[in-house]
Order: C-alpha cells, then sequence, then structure tokens
C-alpha cells in the first residue's frame, strides 16, 4: 500500500502532466516508492499502477528496462559502477573487480552487514571521467582509483553507522 507521503508525491508528478497522459509520471512514482522502500516489490508496482491508472504489466515493463530500479533488496548503499565499453577500456572492470573484492561479493549481491550491493551499470553519460560509479542512483562518482574507491566506502560506511 503506498504511503499517503508517497500519493502526495506521485500526485505532485501527474499533475506535471495534461490529464490524459498521467501515465507519463511513471517514472518518476517508481523512484519515489523505491526511495521509501529500498526495492519495488511486484506489490508496490500494483499500486503504482493503480495509483496513475495504468496496467500494471506497462509499470513493470518500466521498472524492468531500466537497472536504477531494484527488484529484489539491495543493500542499504548501491554502487553501480559502468562497465560499458568505454569505460571499461578506461579502467571501469578493474574498478568494479577491485570494489567487489574489497566488499567480499559479486555482481547484485549484498554484502552480509546489509550495508552494500554491487550492480554493473550501462552508459552514465560520463565517458572522460572514467571510471565512473554512481551510488544509489544519486551521486556520480569520477576517475574512481582504488584509493578513492577505498574513500568511498569509508565514507559509505561511516555514514551508514549513523
Amino acid at each position: 500500500m503506498l504511503s499517503e507521503v508517497a500519493k502526495t508525491k506521485i500526485d505532485r508528478e501527474i499533475a506535471k502532466y495534461p490529464v490524459d497522459q498521467r501515465q507519463s509520471a511513471v517514472m518518476a512514482a517508481l523512484t519515489i516508492v523505491q526511495d521509501a522502500n529500498g526495492w519495488l516489490s511486484t506489490d508496490a508496482m500494483d499500486d503504482v499502477a493503480r495509483h496513475i491508472g495504468m496496467p500494471a504489466v506497462a509499470v513493470y515493463e518500466v521498472a524492468t528496462f531500466y537497472n536504477m530500479y531494484n527488484l529484489k533488496p539491495m543493500g542499504k548503499t548501491k554502487i553501480t559502477v559502468c562497465t560499458n565499453l568505454p569505460c571499461a577500456l578506461s579502467g571501469g572492470v578493474d574498478a568494479a573487480e577491485y570494489l567487489k573484492q574489497k566488499l567480499g561479493v559479486g555482481w547484485k549481491e549484498m554484502t552480509k552487514d546489509g550495508k552494500f550491493t554491487v550492480v554493473e551499470g550501462e552508459c552514465m553519460g560520463a565517458c572522460g571521467d572514467s571510471p565512473v560509479m554512481t551510488v544509489n542512483n544519486k551521486r556520480m562518482c569520477s576517475f574512481m582509483s582504488h584509493d578513492k574507491i577505498d574513500a568511498l566506502v569509508a565514507e559509505l560506511s561511516a555514514e551508514s553507522n549513523k
């Protein structure tokens, strides 16, 4: 069930579009629900579909197409590493392997303490800043050397302990 806060935020997004195009708010609605819950369950996506007034399958299509949506529980912090060809050629694969080794996880796995999940991402539009990572789909980190990865993990670990 969508919370009243989520409904209010989604309604604000719906209001940005013509009445007959409310489904255009689906991506924002999914983001709102994911930010509140940490991931998108089938029930949550069904609630979004009902609230927006579109077929549930259409909501599932959006949620499964974009890798920013979590379709299963993730760690408190999701780090997405770009491994698309330009980033891969500029150290993205090495950065990803180092991060996974540091955290002791594979792709889409959660650390034992529930703090981190590492996922592989597609182009983030910052090839010149490679290797590139995003944190919880909101913060982009560029030129991610091993030292910068160490600092990022330490920072994020300290934040999750608060």
